[in-house]
């Protein structure tokens, strides 16, 4: 529950709109707003940030425009990972102003 609860509330203060999971350990967040395909948002965030999430469009045509976040490993890696994911959508955020 505190990965979840710590997950939850990060995309939440990034913007990303994501519904609270019930009992998996994956969160889908909505990443539309960056202008970004799920695979380029997967892809870019990757190559500039290392880390690593599932693109949305892999689950099916109404997985586009989501990412696919997995919180089954510890705080502090979490931390880091959702701390560059933050920064990521900044940075994309920031250029289409």
């Amino acid at each position: 529950q505190q990965r979840r609860n710590l997950m939850y509330k990060a995309f939440c203060d990034m913007g990303l709109p994501v519904p609270e999971p019930k009992g998996a350990f994956y969160m889908f967040p909505d990443i539309s707003s960056t202008g970004l395909s799920s695979e380029e948002f997967a892809t870019r965030l990757f190559q500039k940030h290392n880390v690593a999430v599932v693109p949305g469009s892999v689950f099916g045509l109404g997985g586009e425009g989501h990412i696919r976040c997995c919180y089954a490993t510890g705080i502090e890696k979490m931390k880091i990972a959702l701390d560059r994911i933050a920064d990521f959508v900044k940075e994309l955020k920031d250029s289409k102003n």
